[in-house]
């Protein structure tokens, strides 16, 4: 028998971690990442025992995917299998998780370095054997270094596409899908009832926009994930525009991991000259220049608003109506980004905000039109299994997926639910 399990992601965004497991074998576990609650508390996946895990594959080293990992390093050794680039950034993107929110995380660094110690690092197309899981990893241009993860048991085949994105950007190219034959495929759901707008149109609205703010004058502020959003907007900044461009918080460290991988990135010279020609902000002294002088644009995280130098700049420029906040990363419901799109006020704390607000789709993932494109592009399907998606638009993507694969069994589980995909 060969089953799924969803220990994270059924029916939600976030916390994703996916059990593939065949017959009397332990659990390949796919992911272990957190999300958060309406406190800004995280939330882990349900529980799995390390001694059940024959292996854990991490897609790529944002939080909702690998914020959980170190748990199963605490009472164990299990390997772990994913790219150089994710290795590093993982490192990286926890290590600030423990510092921020330790408080309310059952492990410690030293559980981090024990997984560290555990990775076992591979390029795409390469093979890992994981007790008898035949494991390779596919681009799946969400980030630099993501996955897509193809897996073979017993001449059973099954991808899981992690988080994933079917369009070229200038950080990454996008998802490889090499006609591979597929009995069944996992595939995010985050944006299956949307189309997302053309990312040119998004991109020269986004340029003139910012062109109107500083050429009066004004300051922007860029609120952006660290890791991948940030490093694309800047890429378009150095490609597009003149000005004074300046960039702040853990964007800085990511930079330096990112062009030290030249082959995951698209555009390398590009995301290079963006690095060297605009002004990482180091010191609090800075920062005050950055927010006091004029036709600034600064690019900082983090990306929801919920702290971070972006709040500072916020909070400096929120009461001029000639400075912009310009929102370019998905804003969760309860946090302040949201709040302040919504409402205007992204906080008490920050009050009424006169400043231009304008929000702009840059997202890594693939919406409806995408998804399809990626599931038509397998051979042999029999089931899908749609995860990290909210109720409504896993309803929605689901209904899609019945009426363009008309002798495809769609499946949308619920945590803890298993889905048999051979008996």
């Amino acid at each position: 028998m060969l089953k799924v399990r969803i220990f994270g992601g059924g029916r939600e965004v976030g916390r994703a971690a996916v059990g593939l497991r065949h017959d009397d074998k332990r659990f390949l576990l796919m992911d272990y990442g957190v999300n958060f609650d309406e406190n800004d508390e995280p939330r882990l996946p349900e529980h799995v025992r390390p001694t059940d895990v024959a292996g854990l594959v991490l897609t790529h080293a944002h939080l909702d995917h690998v914020g959980a990992a170190p748990l199963l390093g605490v009472a164990g050794r299990v390997p772990v299998v994913t790219t150089g680039l994710t290795k590093r950034l993982s490192e990286l993107m926890i290590r600030d998780f423990i510092k921020i929110s330790g408080y309310y995380l059952p492990y410690e660094e030293a559980d981090l370095i024990n997984m560290l110690e555990n990775t076992y690092e591979y390029s795409y197309g390469a093979e890992a054997d994981v007790e008898g899981y035949s494991v390779k990893l596919i681009n799946a241009g969400h980030i630099p270094g993501s996955s897509m993860v193809y897996v073979e048991v017993n001449d059973y085949k099954v991808i899981y596409t992690g988080d994933v994105n079917t369009i070229d950007t200038r950080l990454i190219p996008r998802a490889s899908n090499p006609g591979l034959t597929a009995d069944a495929v996992i595939i995010e759901g985050t944006y299956g009832w949307i189309e997302h707008p053309s990312r040119e149109l998004v991109e020269n609205e986004f340029i003139y926009s910012l062109r109107e703010v500083t050429d009066r004058g004004g300051n922007v502020l860029i609120p952006a994930f660290s890791l991948g959003r940030a490093q694309e907007i800047l890429s378009l900044l150095c490609e597009r525009f003149k000005g004074d461009v300046y960039y702040d918080g853990m964007v800085r460290q990511i930079y330096e991991v990112l062009v030290s991988y030249p082959e995951y990135i698209n555009k390398y010279e590009l995301l290079l000259k963006s690095k060297e020609e605009f002004k990482p902000v180091v010191r609090p002294s800075q920062r005050r220049r950055v927010a006091e002088g004029g036709g600034n644009v600064v690019v900082a995280s983090a990306g929801m608003l919920k702290g971070g130098p972006a709040l500072y700049y916020l909070k400096r420029l929120a009461g001029n109506p000639g400075n912009a906040v310009f929102m370019v990363s998905y804003q969760a419901p309860g946090t302040p980004g949201r709040s302040l799109l919504e409402e205007g006020i992204p906080s008490e704390e920050v009050g009424p905000v006169k400043a231009r607000v304008q929000w702009f789709d840059f997202s890594s993932h693939a919406g409806l039109d995408g998804l399809l494109e990626l599931l038509r592009g397998f051979k042999g399907v029999s089931h899908v299994v749609i995860v990290h998606t909210s109720e409504k638009a896993g309803n929605v993507f689901m209904s899609k997926v019945k009426e363009t694969f008309n002798d495809v069994e769609v499946h949308l589980p619920r945590n803890n639910e298993e889905v048999v995909l051979r008996e």
